[in-house]
C-alpha cells in the first residue's frame, strides 16, 4: 500500500462535508471560505511517540489525544472548531494500528464538526503533527494578556487526573476503566467553555504542560504574580485513590496532559462566569487571584508556602 491509497483508505474524511470546505483532500492545497464577520485562529502542535504518548498506548487513544490536544488551544482562545490538517510520519504501515487511529481521530472530529482537509504521510519514526483551524466573533477571541491584579484564578475540571493516568500506564497498568487512566487516554477539549467564557474572562489559556507551567505563560503577558490555595484544587476522589494530598496537589500543578482551561476573571465577572460554566456542563473552581508581586506562591491551609521547582513539562 502507497502512500496515497494510505490515504484514501483511512483518512477520506467520513463525517459530512462543511458548507465552507470548497476544496479539501485531493488538491495541492485546501481551498476554506471563512465568514466576514469571523477572525480565524490557527494553531499547531506536534505529538512525539514516546515524549507526548507511550508507545504501546491504543491507536483509538492516540488518534483522539492528538486532535483533543490541538482542539484544546481552540478552546483556550473562545474559537469555535473548524478544519484540521495532519502531517503523519509512520515507521510501517501498520492497517490494524492506522485502523484503530483513524476511528479514534475522526469519533473526536465528528463530535466537534471538524473537517480534514489536507495533509501529508511519510516514513520515518511515529509523528503526528495537527494544524488546527477554528473561528471567532471578531474582535472576541480570549488570550493570555488581559489579566489584571485581583483578578480571579479558575481551573475547569480535575487538574493532576491525567498525569496519575499516565504514571499507572508506565507501571503496566492497562485499566481502561480507570478513571485517572481514561483521562489520560481520553481527554476532553473544553470547547463549549472556551465559547462560553468570551467576553467574560480577561485571559485564559490551555493547561498542557502543567498548570504552574501554563499559568506562568499567562502571567508572563503582563508581568504579574499569582497566589494559589493549595485546598482549593479541585482534586478528583479518583486522583486521591492513589495518592495522599500532597502528592495530588503535586501532580495536579505540574503534571501536565490535562488539557484543561485556566482563566482569570475580574471580580465583578466571576458569578456569570460559574453560572455560563454550569450552563455548559463544566466544572469550575476558584483556585487564587492574580498579585502585582512576580512568582506563583501556593499556600496551603495553615499558611504555609509550597514550592515547586519544575513547575511541568519541557521539551529542553
Amino acid at each position: 500500500m502507497d502512500e496515497f491509497q494510505l490515504i484514501r483508505r483511512y483518512f477520506a474524511d467520513p463525517a459530512e462535508p462543511r458548507d465552507d470546505v470548497v476544496l479539501g483532500i485531493g488538491d495541492d492545497a485546501a481551498l476554506l471560505r471563512v465568514p466576514p464577520d469571523q477572525d480565524l485562529a490557527v494553531s499547531t502542535d506536534s505529538l512525539v511517540a514516546g515524549v507526548h504518548f507511550p508507545l504501546d498506548l491504543d491507536p483509538a487513544a492516540i488518534g483522539h489525544r492528538s486532535l483533543a490536544s490541538n482542539l484544546s488551544d481552540l478552546a483556550a482562545m473562545g474559537a469555535k472548531p473548524a478544519w484540521v490538517l495532519m502531517a503523519l510520519t509512520l515507521p510501517e504501515v501498520d492497517e490494524t494500528w492506522l485502523a484503530g487511529f483513524s476511528q479514534g481521530f475522526f469519533a473526536l472530529a465528528k463530535r466537534h464538526g471538524v473537517a480534514l482537509v489536507g495533509g501529508n504521510v511519510a516514513r520515518g519514526p511515529l509523528n503526528i503533527t495537527l494544524t488546527v483551524q477554528g473561528l471567532v466573533p471578531k474582535g472576541k477571541a480570549l488570550t493570555r494578556a488581559g489579566a489584571q491584579v485581583g483578578d480571579l484564578i479558575y481551573v475547569t475540571g480535575n487538574p493532576g487526573d491525567a498525569a496519575a493516568g499516565l504514571q499507572l500506564l508506565q507501571a503496566g497498568n492497562k485499566d481502561f476503566t480507570d478513571a485517572c487512566i481514561k483521562r489520560f487516554a481520553y481527554p476532553e477539549p473544553r470547547i463549549a467553555a472556551g465559547e462560553a467564557l468570551r467576553g467574560i474572562a480577561s485571559a485564559a489559556i490551555d493547561v498542557s504542560d502543567g498548570l504552574l507551567a501554563d499559568l506562568g505563560h499567562l502571567l508572563e503577558a503582563r508581568g504579574h504574580g499569582a497566589k494559589l490555595g493549595l485546598e482549593k484544587l479541585p482534586l478528583s476522589r479518583d486522583i486521591l485513590k492513589h495518592h495522599a494530598k500532597e502528592e495530588a496537589w503535586k501532580l495536579a500543578l505540574t503534571g501536565g496532559d490535562d488539557y484543561e482551561l485556566c482563566f482569570t476573571a475580574h471580580v465583578t465577572q466571576a458569578a456569570a462566569a460559574e453560572a455560563r460554566l454550569k450552563q455548559a456542563g463544566c466544572p469550575v473552581a476558584c483556585i487564587g487571584a492574580i498579585e502585582a508581586q512576580a512568582g506563583i506562591h501556593c499556600v496551603d491551609g495553615a499558611g504555609r508556602l509550597h514550592e515547586y521547582p519544575r513547575p511541568g513539562h519541557r521539551h529542553f
